[in-house]
């Protein structure tokens, strides 16, 4: 039986695996910001933080929107616990980031809500279950794995075009 198929896809490239690191690094770079103003107090940290969960909103909502399409488009993906496990831990992660970064947008840039720093690291853990979900699906169950198995004409294609353009 083939593998479960990414929808939200370019030339058969999931496109949701493409996006999520950015909101991943930028949910741990607020924890990292929280941790260093409440270290020094110094409102750079408080203000980096704010922009930080900005970043992470957008682009956790672009991320979603490419998993969402995957999930309802594949009854094969539906049906995988790890879909579901990952996809509730990740709306909730939002709805902490939402409700973290509205306490900030709420006092201005600069105000860090004493709740701050507790949101932002519990966010972190959620991202280590929530991708660990990830990988899950995608390392026990092949979802949006391809199911050609590369071979050496294949291969050398793709390192002799790849070696061409890296000249240039």
């Amino acid at each position: 039986m083939p593998n479960p198929k990414s929808t939200a896809a370019i030339a058969g490239h999931p496109l949701h695996p493409m996006v999520v690191p950015f909101p991943i690094a930028f949910l741990v770079g607020t924890l990292a910001t929280d941790i260093a103003y409440n270290a020094t107090g110094d409102a750079f940290w408080a203000r980096a933080s704010y922009w930080l969960l900005a970043a992470a909103i957008v682009m956790a909502a672009l991320a979603a929107m490419l998993g969402l399409v995957d999930f309802l488009s594949s009854e094969r993906i539906r049906a995988i616990r790890a879909s579901w496990l990952h996809m509730i831990g990740n709306v909730v992660a939002v709805l902490l980031t939402l409700a973290n970064f509205w306490m900030r947008y709420s006092g201005g840039d600069t105000s860090v809500h004493p709740n701050a720093l507790w949101l932002s690291a519990a966010v972190v853990l959620l991202l280590l279950f929530n991708g660990w979900q990830g990988w899950e699906m995608v390392y026990r169950h092949h979802v949006g794995v391809s199911d050609e198995a590369p071979t050496p004409d294949t291969q050398r294609e793709h390192v002799s075009s790849w070696g061409a353009h890296s000249h240039r």
